[in-house]
């Protein structure tokens, strides 16, 4: 599968904003689809993810009740809704998917970047304060 993120800018604090990443190869029926962000001097962490099936949500606590993860395996698209940003939101972000094969209702997402096959190329959000 190949990622393409998109929809990073500028924007002020309390502000919001939608990330979007594209798949094409196979499916993304076959994934569980995950955010993670970067900035500057810090390890990439993560920041939420979806099952393959979309019935399972996960979160980090710093942006849980903020951000939202949505799945759409029909269209091949997931989607990172950012609401309340703040400063230490900013960073680059990278939409990655694990590769899950069979029944995923007891998936939990890794928060290791090593668990994950694909990665989009990133996509910078800043929070100006």
């Amino acid at each position: 599968v190949q990622l393409q993120a998109s929809g990073g800018g500028v924007v002020q604090v309390g502000a919001f904003l939608r990330l979007s990443c594209a798949a094409s190869g196979l499916g993304l029926a076959y994934y569980a689809m995950a955010w993670f962000r970067q900035s500057p001097g810090k390890e990439r962490e993560f920041v939420a993810a979806s099952s393959r099936s979309t019935l399972r949500s996960f979160y980090a606590d710093s942006v849980k009740g903020r951000f939202t993860i949505s799945k759409d395996n029909a269209k091949n698209t997931v989607t990172l809704q950012m609401n309340t940003l703040k400063p230490e939101d900013t960073a680059v972000y990278y939409c990655a998917a694990d590769r899950v094969i069979g029944y995923d209702g007891d998936y939990e997402a890794p928060k290791s970047t090593s668990e994950y096959e694909a990665w989009g190329q990133g996509t910078l959000v800043t929070v100006s304060s």
